[in-house]
């Protein structure tokens, strides 16, 4: 028997993050449990950071939203409000035995990071932010590992540091937008160490004490990222070649971060076409 067809496959999501989306090198037979995945998370992230809704609606969605994804997994149709996300997922669920957990996590990512701006608040060190990592990056790699039937524990690891890394590098990459919102993820105890206030970063004005605090959260992601790229060694085919222009990505926006010296505090670097053809012929040669 063949297995069921999704109701309704959403257009791949191309704007999620530092990510792969099911794009043309994506095994075909996957690129439709992926865009249902990334379809979830985006919705997601779209409910907890766009438009003008407050902290207390963004948070309601967000936990009906939730429940949602509860009450499909249980097999209860989809209700019409994300029925397009749900349907697909659903089925992904059921097709290729999606862990929930997973999914769940992203969830509770996101409603943490809606509080947090919220209050105003921030991490007190890194283990604190690897854990909000955890849970809003490294559930990805893991349902794509799923996905592919790659589960060794090396493999789960390389792929939480990648997908950690391409989260502190989205982090690094994104200052001069989050922090006017209130979005902190440098941490109390690195911004101890070299002597830099909060009052001092939201004026985003570089300074010598802001640059050598921005370098060491580069030096950071890279080590991270570097940890984990012999998982592309690991994956078979095309999902191995895809993994290598993430990775490789994640690295060139690095480049582009330290080529600023601290001015990514108030300069966000983007990837232009020359940064592409680098990455492929980088990716060569992983």
């Amino acid at each position: 028997m063949k297995p069921p067809v999704p109701p309704h496959v959403p257009a791949p999501v191309t704007h999620y993050e530092n990510f792969p989306v099911a794009s043309l090198l994506c095994p075909p037979q996957l690129r439709a449990p992926i865009a249902a995945i990334y379809a979830f998370a985006r919705t997601a992230d779209d409910l907890a950071d766009e438009g003008e809704l407050s902290a207390a609606q963004r948070l309601a969605d967000l936990q009906a939203y939730r429940t949602e994804l509860q009450h499909v997994a249980a097999g209860q149709p989809p209700q019409p409000r994300w029925a397009t996300v749900f349907g697909p997922v659903q089925w992904a669920i059921q097709t290729h035995v999606l862990p929930l957990a997973l999914l769940d996590d992203l969830l509770s990512a996101f409603l943490q990071d809606v509080d947090m701006t919220e209050r105003g608040a921030t991490y007190p060190d890194r283990a604190a932010l690897l854990d909000y990592c955890r849970r809003s990056a490294n559930p990805i790699g893991r349902l794509l590992l799923h996905l592919y039937g790659v589960q060794s524990d090396a493999a789960l690891r390389e792929s939480d540091a990648i997908c950690s890394a391409l989260q502190l590098i989205n982090f690094w990459q994104d200052l001069s937008v989050d922090l006017p919102r209130a979005r902190h993820y440098l941490t109390d105890a690195d911004c101890a160490a070299h002597g830099v206030s909060r009052a001092e970063l939201v004026q985003r004005v570089p300074s010598r004490a802001t640059t050598a605090l921005l370098a060491t959260q580069a030096q950071w992601a890279r080590a991270l990222m570097l940890q984990g790229a012999p998982l592309v060694h690991r994956l078979p085919g095309r999902a191995g070649w895809e993994l290598r222009l993430v990775v490789q990505g994640g690295l060139r926006i690095l480049d582009k971060i330290d080529a600023l010296h601290g001015r990514n505090l108030c300069q966000r670097p983007t990837l232009g076409g020359t940064d592409w053809l680098r990455m492929v012929w980088r990716s060569l040669w992983m």
